[in-house]
């Protein structure tokens, strides 16, 4: 009788139900994005063994803590590939990905500042580019079935190389932890960590970590303790408030307590602020995009400290209307970038939009930081739409003249002082009829 690997090794492939899927008889090359764990250590193994073909791995870093990269291209050379390539994508993501989501101030669901959807667009860029250049055919990933990351990688993928194919084994192998495990010592694969399943399933990177699954599924119970890796718990934050002053030009964070810094260090001592006092905590239940619901916690201390700085400045330089219509393409961005349509043209213009929404937000917003909260607590800009002389209670002089307020209320209610009459009369005809 065969052993289960065996066994799994042979199982018939899945139909293929995407012109972009790759034909088993068609892989030679194949380009898989890497972490190093076991999902992915098992991935590199089978597709070896399912389609005969060569493996190049890649990994990015977008600023995952605590990762040894050395170790993991080891690995990947242990298990016979034919290169092994690590790219630190951290300054362009921060540049090209990370400041586009803060000049469109994107939220999704009110609480999600995308930093998994930020990422997975570049990841899958940088797949295609490093496929071409190794002679890929086919690009694999390690994304389920039930997520959206599958939706960010493919379609960047198919938009931006239609001649590359894709494999999604974890869609098709149908294989739990316990399959993988048992597949990987029959093949010699280390099992990082032991064989215990790990509580929750997490994602990080500079801009925010993600856990769900595990006792998180549990919409009834609080988000346990032992969730929040990154972020001290609020009631074990300091005591004592701390302010920080966040400084802007044209809409990007650039200083940080009047320090000049590159973004991608601007983020990390963000985030460590915010870490400190326990800022960025965010248990949301989310639609995701195929379809399901699902409960997230989020960790995010930079951008829970950077997202309300920027919009308390572009808050004080732009007119009520700027703000108001702002926010509603805030939200169409947000949902262009957790569905995986990073390549859509109407995110582009979006972009060319926030960039000129963003030309004078240029200022500094100090943020009073206290056992979970961040609040902007003072602000300052040489664009500032506020004249306090203008403000204040008492007489001033200049453009605003409280003698023509009259006028103004009368002519400003106009409209609404009509309509209230005719209803009125409207309501009282109908009642006198009712009576006949």
């Amino acid at each position: 009788m065969r052993d289960f690997a065996t066994a799994m090794s042979d199982r018939p492939p899945t139909q293929r139900t995407a012109s972009y899927e790759a034909d088993p008889e068609w892989v030679g090359r194949v380009l898989l994005l890497y972490s190093g764990g076991l999902d992915t250590s098992v991935m590199l193994h089978w597709i070896q063994e399912r389609y005969g073909a060569e493996v190049v791995t890649l990994t990015v870093d977008l600023g995952q803590p605590a990762e040894d990269w050395d170790v993991v291209v080891g690995k990947a050379r242990d298990l016979g590939v034919v290169d092994a390539i690590v790219v630190d994508a951290r300054e362009e993501f921060a540049r090209d990905y990370v400041s586009p989501a803060i000049k469109a101030n994107a939220l999704y669901g009110g609480g999600y500042p995308l930093f998994t959807a930020l990422g997975r667009p570049l990841i899958a860029k940088l797949a295609v580019e490093h496929a071409r250049a190794k002679g890929c055919d086919t690009v694999a990933h390690g994304c389920t079935g039930k997520g959206n990351d599958q939706v960010r990688i493919e379609a960047t993928v198919a938009t931006l190389d239609p001649e590359l194919k894709v494999i999604a084994p974890v869609r098709e192998w149908r294989m739990g932890r316990e399959e993988e495990i048992t597949y990987a010592r029959a093949h010699g694969i280390p099992v990082k960590g032991g064989t215990e399943a790990p509580p929750y399933s997490i994602d990080d990177n500079l801009w925010g970590r993600s856990s769900e699954g595990g006792a998180i599924e549990d919409l009834n119970a609080p988000t346990p303790d032992d969730v929040f890796r990154l972020v001290t718990l609020p009631t074990e934050a300091p005591d004592e408030p701390e302010l920080v002053r966040v400084g802007f030009e044209r809409g990007c964070p650039v200083t940080l307590d009047g320090a000049e810094l590159g973004l991608v260090e601007l983020l990390e001592r963000a985030a460590e602020l915010g870490m400190r006092h326990g800022v960025g905590i965010v248990d949301q239940v989310e639609d995701r995009i195929v379809g399901l619901k699902i409960r997230d916690v989020y960790e995010v201390p930079a951008a829970a400290i950077i997202l309300p700085a920027h919009r308390e400045l572009e808050k004080l330089v732009s007119t009520i209307h700027q703000n108001n219509f702002k926010r509603a393409l805030e939200d169409k961005w947000a949902y262009l970038c957790y569905a995986g349509l990073w390549h859509e043209p109407l995110r582009l213009d979006l972009d060319a939009y926030m960039d000129s929404a963003n030309q004078l937000v240029t200022g500094e917003v100090a943020m009073r930081l206290y056992k979970g909260s961040a609040t902007p607590v003072a602000r300052s800009s040489p664009h500032a739409l506020y004249d306090r002389s203008l403000a204040s209670f008492g007489e001033s002089e200049g453009e605003f003249s409280q003698a023509a307020s009259p006028g103004f209320i009368e002519l400003f209610t106009l409209q609404s002082r009509m309509a209230h009459r005719i209803r009125a009369r409207a309501s009282d005809h109908g009642r006198k009829g009712e009576g006949e």
